[in-house]
């Protein structure tokens, strides 16, 4: 729905009069809210208007929160209370809830900022109205509780404009002393306008800056106020602040008395103990027959150079006989032997090396040997020897092997073996048999 998605819509506050007033069996409460100019149905639920502090009437003045949405039957939206207060108590909550938003986003309510209240604290301070009844009630329940604790009051306005100013100022004044190890912070109860000097800022942020940890005791058990949120620890009343300040001399005494009982138990049935343990020890052999415990440890000390001697014999038997293959073993590496044996190795390799040249140059002349009369068989000299000749042309570039390769009159040249013979062709004549 669109009403219902606009954020707005979901948190909003109307001033108006009540008129049309119900209060259902069911125990909701049906009326409308209205001013001069407007009116708009309202409901609050039963289990919204249990937490009034106040009866709706007819025609009273209220401020309400809720959120507004559509009544399906009727087709009509309507404002739907979850908070309701009267008109004029209602600016204050407001401011209220706005400056504890504001202070709470700023981390001052955080726990871990809260500081522990010393459980024997040298002297209390008190700061609130030196003639109210909430200075009586405190101080009557710190003497009843704890009489030997000194208490320290500083005089403050609790009530009206110069309120805030003056318990601030009380505050400081207090840390700046240093007198006191916690203080309490309050007054006795009212209307949340008597209340409301403690819920300005500046009180809230002296009780956060204090050195001493604060207990906050303002009005009754269901008045809350910014201090109280602020302080270190919350009071339900006065009295109860001054019951948490101290802790009560009989109960102290109670605890003593069971400590003390405790630490007698203790220290009797430590001394039994030891008083056994004494008893055992002078029956044990040890003190009975001293000499007797010292003859095991003699024995085994003559046992142990015993070994000691054995064993260092073996390991000298053992260095001798490695010192002796060490010997041998360096021997066989004298540098003098090793020189004769390289000389050796040098002269068997020459003499190797020799008959391998010696026995290759054989073979080589008998090849080369063998190379050379087959060369000199197909050598063509060989043939010219036998008749035979070569014919050249004129510049002895090609052998002429065909009629072809000559014309009359060509200039030709033959070998013979023991020269050449420069001859002109005067006639050809082709072999008659090809």
């Amino acid at each position: 729905m669109k009403l219902e998605g606009d954020q707005v819509l979901q948190d909003v506050w109307v001033r108006g009069e009540i008129s049309n007033f119900t209060h259902h069996s069911s125990g909701h409460m049906y009326f409308t809210l209205k001013d001069a100019d407007s009116r708009i149905k309202s409901i609050m639920f039963a289990s919204q208007n249990q937490r009034l502090g106040f009866i709706p009437r007819e025609g009273t003045r209220v401020i309400a929160r809720g959120n507004i949405s559509i009544f399906e039957r009727d087709g009509a939206y309507q404002l739907y209370v979850m908070q309701m207060q009267p008109d004029g108590v209602g600016n204050l909550y407001l401011a209220f809830e706005q400056l504890k938003k504001k202070l709470g986003a700023e981390g001052l309510f955080a726990a871990e900022r809260k500081r522990p209240i010393p459980k024997f604290p040298r002297a209390v301070g008190v700061i609130t109205s030196p003639t109210g009844a909430a200075v009586r009630d405190i101080i009557i329940t710190l003497q009843r509780r704890h009489p030997s604790v000194p208490v320290l009051l500083y005089p403050a306005v609790v009530q009206g404009a110069q309120a805030a100013p003056s318990i601030v100022k009380a505050i400081q004044a207090m840390n700046r002393l240093g007198e006191v190890d916690v203080l309490i912070v309050g007054r006795g109860g009212g209307s949340l306008e008597e209340l409301w000097a403690f819920n300005e800022e500046a009180v809230a942020r002296a009780i956060r800056a204090s050195a001493i940890p604060v207990i906050s005791a303002v009005g009754h058990e269901t008045d809350f106020t910014i201090a109280d949120f602020a302080a270190d620890l919350r009071a339900a009343t006065p009295t109860a602040a001054a019951e948490l300040a101290v802790p009560h001399q009989l109960e102290l005494k109670q605890h003593l008395h069971h400590l003390q009982q405790r630490l007698h138990q203790a220290l009797h049935a430590r001394l039994r103990t030891k008083r056994d343990l004494l008893a055992r020890l002078r029956r044990s052999p040890a003190l009975t027959n001293p000499r007797r415990q010292l003859l095991q440890p003699a024995e085994r000390l003559d046992r142990l150079r015993e070994q000691l001697a054995y064993r260092i014999a073996g390991r000298l038997s053992r260095a001798r006989e490695r010192r002796i293959r060490l010997e041998r073993a360096l021997s066989a590496f004298n540098p003098a032997e090793q020189v004769v044996f390289a000389k050796r190795r040098v002269a068997t390799s020459r003499h190797q090396l020799l008959q391998s040249m010696q026995s290759a140059f054989k073979d080589k002349k008998r090849q080369w040997a063998s190379q050379l009369r087959h060369l000199d068989a197909l050598s063509p000299l060989k043939v010219m020897q036998r008749g035979y000749s070569l014919v050249y042309d004129e510049k002895e570039k090609r052998i002429i092997k065909s009629l072809d390769q000559v014309q009359m009159g060509d200039m030709v040249k033959i070998r013979l073996t023991d020269g050449k013979l420069n001859c002109h062709v005067w006639g050809m004549e082709e072999n008659p048999d090809e």
